[in-house]
């Protein structure tokens, strides 16, 4: 089979020919139909992610058909769940917590070996490409904006970073909710697409003063973050009393300083958010199936072209989930 792996070469995403990988009792092996690249495939290409193990299958996020395994699954199409071993406390995962695609192989093939636990049936509404566009994005989302940002009807929230494949799932989840949902982004194009799939409006943070168009807002309830950086400070300034910053990411790096007056003053939360535990993968699929949530994708990439799928990462015009398929599947 054709899969995409890490290498030490001078490129380190090589698409190379493996076995098909042998069933163990209790696995499924899944043809997959379509899988979905996420920023962290990118951060091993460059390096910038930890444990890095050569020869890995990259891919966190797929959709595909069950060929063999259980009798109960064979020829369902599933998506996978990209937890391993969350472990049992639902608040944080365990110590030996990792994601599908590094070390254990990903879906970035034409083929996966996976244990049954780890598959549900796809959501009937979703094409192969909007199904393989779900799974680590829609969780981080789910969490991020649902559980932790206890984001609902009548709350102000804002999400952060509008185009990124997590801040589209996290508006979605939002105006789902019935909650008035704003945006950031250093694109007016893409705040613009925002407001189309459901936000009242937007703010581009490339202008230093953007946080003062927010006070005809009345302030934030939750703001949804990825970037974290000095940014933390503006978003102190708008967020309202007793209100949750929750951060799923850094894309910025850290704040040079933070307004810790501002903070406790407001008594304000900042709130982190990883992933999440299997029950969340649960509900944030009958989230999705209940809600007709459908993912937005950027491009749809064949394996000759997975070099570009991965380079589109650079591209500042990006917008959603970026899809690759192999021509077999």
């Amino acid at each position: 089979m054709k899969a995409v792996v890490i290498t030490d070469n001078e490129e380190p995403i090589d698409l190379v020919e493996l076995p098909v990988p042998e069933i163990k009792e209790g696995n499924c092996l899944i043809r997959l139909k379509a899988a979905a690249l996420n920023r962290r495939d990118q951060w091993i290409r460059e390096g910038m992610y930890p444990g890095i193990k050569h020869g890995t299958v990259l891919g966190s996020d797929g959709c595909g058909l069950v060929e063999d395994g259980p009798k109960q699954w064979v020829g369902k199409s599933v998506i996978i769940n990209p937890n391993v071993d969350w472990g049992d406390d639902l608040n944080a995962q365990s110590a030996e917590y990792s994601v599908l695609g590094m070390p254990t192989n990903g879906t970035l093939a034409e083929y996966i070996s996976i244990p049954s636990h780890r598959i549900h049936e796809k959501p009937p509404h979703l094409s192969d490409e909007e199904a393989a566009a779900l799974p680590l994005a829609g969780l981080t989302a789910y969490r991020a904006t649902i559980k932790k940002g206890a984001v609902g009807k009548g709350t102000n929230v804002l999400v952060t970073g509008a185009g990124g494949g997590v801040s589209q799932f996290a508006i979605a989840f939002a105006v789902a909710s019935g909650a008035d949902v704003y945006v950031t982004s250093g694109s007016d194009q893409k705040i613009q697409r925002a407001v189309n799939q459901g936000a009242k409006a937007g703010f581009n943070y490339k202008n230093d003063r953007w946080f003062k168009g927010t006070l005809a807002v009345g302030g934030f309830d939750t703001i949804v973050d990825s970037a974290g950086g000095d940014q933390m400070n503006n978003y102190l300034k708008i967020i309202k009393p007793g209100g949750r910053i929750v951060m799923y990411g850094s894309t910025t790096g850290h704040p040079q300083k933070l307004d810790v007056f501002r903070l406790f003053w407001s008594q304000a939360q900042i709130v982190g958010s990883t992933m999440g535990n299997d029950e969340e993968f649960v509900e944030m699929i009958e989230w999705v199936k209940n809600h007709k949530i459908k993912p937005t994708i950027d491009k749809v990439y064949t394996e000759e072209d997975y070099i570009a799928a991965f380079d589109r990462f650079k591209d500042t015009e990006a917008f959603g989930k970026i899809i690759l398929k192999f021509r077999t599947n």
